[in-house]
């Protein structure tokens, strides 16, 4: 998203990022220790980062991006900016507006965090999705709501360390050779389980019974849903090490009908509706409260 101007260019500053509440997000590590972070030579760190004439100084950045996983510590330095960019625009408005005096008696909350609260429940609407609306989002995207997929499994596990590179050769070597025969004689899979396997599937003769995705170590899950019905004709490798597979039955998941999927439907876009509101919100606060040096952190985690 962009919010304002900075110059001829926008600024991109990102909402929401995380599942929790605009309020939670905004505030939940205010209370964090203040005047960590970086210094140069006993000095207050620098500044780049403003909210109209309020500085946001390096060493906030880094206190804030321990919240911020990123694949860089550019990225999580500009997702670091961006959060305090929000958290300060939203601070001025409280103040501006007087509402950090809002807060009930007894809340838990800070005089900030209920201005906050309480500036949102007033700027942003709640607008539940129309019953059309829903059922339209439904008709368009049947394919999103279906019962999961089930396949039917049993595994011979031939053991070794991710590490052990002689062993997971071996293991290989093993896992071929038992294919090659099991495709003579299908009947002995639950032999070879018992006598072969490192799996405690082994007693009920390798059986895992029916598996949805997810419920299995995930490059295993993800091998075993692309086979057909049957022995595997190949090992599927896993981290424990490589597996003689059976799929022995596939049924694929079945549509959910409108009712059945309906509130999940509305909670959708109910919070779509919101982030769009939120945003729109955030570019006129942008607008009264122009930020400066964001545009520069968001390059650099681009670059």
């Amino acid at each position: 998203m962009t919010l304002g101007k900075a110059g001829a260019r926008g600024i991109p500053l990102t909402i929401i990022d995380s599942a929790k509440p605009v309020t939670q997000e905004a505030h939940e590590h205010r209370h964090d220790s203040k005047g960590e972070g970086p210094r140069t030579l006993g000095q207050p760190a620098p500044c780049y980062l403003f909210v109209a004439e309020q500085a946001i100084s390096e060493a906030e950045i880094a206190q804030e991006m321990q919240h911020h996983r990123a694949p860089t510590p550019a990225h999580s330095r500009a997702a670091a900016a961006r959060a305090l960019v929000v958290r300060e625009l939203l601070r001025r408005e409280v103040q501006r507006l007087g509402l950090a005096d809002q807060m009930p008696a007894g809340s838990q909350e800070t005089a900030e965090e209920a201005g906050i609260r309480v500036l949102l429940e007033r700027e942003i609407e709640d607008r539940v999705p129309a019953e059309e609306d829903c059922r339209r989002y439904y008709e368009q995207n049947r394919q999103l709501f279906r019962a999961p997929d089930l396949i039917r499994v049993r595994h011979i596990l031939l053991g070794a360390a991710a590490d052990d590179v002689t062993g997971r050769i071996r293991a290989r070597t093993e896992a071929e050779r038992l294919i090659a025969e099991l495709k003579i004689n299908p009947v002995l899979f639950a032999d070879f389980a018992m006598r072969h396997s490192d799996c405690p599937s082994k007693t009920q003769g390798g059986e895992l019974g029916w598996l949805q995705r997810g419920q299995a170590t995930p490059e295993f899950d993800r091998q075993v849903f692309r086979l057909r019905e049957g022995l595997a004709a190949f090992p599927v490798e896993s981290r424990w090490g490589y597996h003689v597979v059976s799929v022995d039955g596939i049924r694929p998941g079945a549509e959910q009908a409108f009712d059945a999927v309906r509130e999940r439907i509305s909670d959708y876009l109910e919070l779509q509706v919101r982030q769009r509101e939120l945003q729109r919100y955030l570019l006129g606060l942008q607008e009264r409260y122009p930020v400066r040096g964001l545009d520069a952190i968001e390059a650099l985690a681009s670059a």
